[in-house]
């Protein structure tokens, strides 16, 4: 609700233009199954207005985004707004099946000795509360164990790993200071009564310390650790999305062109986190384009080790080969990737993290004085994206 409103308020569009809302979320709030509905009517956009809540893990926004392309060059809708939200400090946590069930019966139960009988039969282990779940449900396996196979598999030493990692943290504080956040980031009160205007998980260290810190997933010996993952925390994020045509009419100074997207899936056994090594290889290769023509890079961090292991899978002829069927895509240059901080320094809440990647690749572009951008991510379940972002040349 205050992305939007936020939005909104610096927006040139109105409230009344906006045809359609699509938001994505990962972990469903149990008060609501349409949280796009409530957010936005509560953040006051007309009733008029159809809104839907759109879910496919890390990149719940980018499919917001692409479905919302889809609306309007079908020529179903003139605006639409994008985006997500996820809240981690407060996850939905149920109770386990055998009180659930219990307390379905709980209703029909008329007298005292009847609502006791429910009691019967219930273990300690019942009374025991249940987590969303953090392993894939496909395989069982928690996606930091898989971060650590995948960078063994690439020969991604801890040291890339840690390096990778405090980079992205000084490149996010970096940005911070130099106020390049500042116009996207809308305060909001705290938990703790206080208003957040800066993104907190920001912590600028070395690589000595870093490698200081115990493997988090396989002990004693492996080589992710919480460092070099990426923290979960609150977060939300809206974007508005037009015709170039829609745009003009209105005289709407707009900041970027969605040119093209390409979603993949994997098998979220060996290859869970290369989705975006897939996705990109597609994405390049359906609009004609080299990795060399790529300008500016916004990656999402999911773990260190896993985006070192999409940009050496991409490389990699052999890879290519089996997996994409075609020569190396060829390198992603570090240089020009996530310079401003990622996933890793700034957080992942699951829903929203695709329209900050958008977002700043669009204020890359137009600071950096480049013409292409790509957005890519990974998500569970083995699947990824890859978004072209290009310039506007009077923005």
């Amino acid at each position: 609700r205050e992305a939007i409103k936020g939005l909104m308020a610096k927006s040139e569009i109105t409230a009344e233009e906006v045809d359609y809302c699509l938001m994505g979320t990962v972990i469903q709030e149990v008060l609501t199954s349409n949280i796009a509905r409530e957010a936005s009517m509560g953040a006051g956009l007309p009733t008029k207005m159809v809104a839907h809540t759109s879910t496919q893990a890390c990149i719940s926004a980018n499919t917001c985004t692409a479905t919302g392309m889809g609306l309007i060059q079908t020529d179903h809708c003139d605006v639409v707004m994008a985006g997500g939200v996820e809240v981690m400090s407060d996850l939905p946590i149920r109770f386990s099946r055998p009180i659930r069930k219990r307390l379905l019966k709980l209703g029909k139960a008329k007298t005292t000795q009847a609502k006791l009988n429910l009691l019967s039969g219930l273990t300690m282990a019942d009374l025991t509360p249940q987590a969303p779940g953090v392993a894939e449900f496909s395989t069982g396996e928690i996606m930091g164990y898989s971060a650590d196979k995948l960078a063994a598999s690439f020969g991604i030493s801890r040291v890339d790993q840690d390096t990778f990692a405090a980079r992205s943290h000084q490149a996010a504080q970096d940005a911070t200071d130099a106020g390049h956040y500042k116009g996207e980031l809308i305060p909001v009160m705290g938990s703790k009564g206080k208003m957040v205007t800066v993104d907190n998980g920001i912590r600028p260290t070395s690589v000595e310390k870093l490698g200081a810190l115990k493997p988090a997933f396989i002990k004693p010996h492996g080589t992710v650790t919480a460092a070099s993952s990426s923290f979960l925390t609150d977060g939300a994020s809206a974007s508005l999305i037009t015709s170039e045509e829609y745009a003009k009419s209105r005289g709407i100074k707009y900041r970027s062109l969605l040119k093209d997207f390409c979603f993949a899936g994997c098998d979220p056994k060996q290859q869970l986190l290369l989705g975006p090594a897939h996705s990109t290889a597609a994405l390049l290769k359906r609009n004609n384009l080299k990795m060399t023509d790529i300008d500016i890079i916004e990656f999402h961090e999911a773990f260190a080790g896993q985006v070192l292991s999409n940009i050496a899978a991409l490389n990699s002829d052999a890879w290519c080969k089996e997996n994409v069927g075609m020569d190396k895509v060829g390198e992603m240059k570090v240089d020009i990737m996530n310079t401003r901080g990622g996933s890793l320094s700034l957080g992942h809440p699951f829903g929203a993290t695709g329209t900050r990647l958008i977002k700043t690749a669009t204020e890359r572009l137009k600071f950096e004085d480049k013409k292409l951008a790509l957005v890519t991510a990974c998500a569970a379940g083995g699947q990824g994206v890859a978004m072209l972002i290009e310039r506007v040349p009077n923005y």
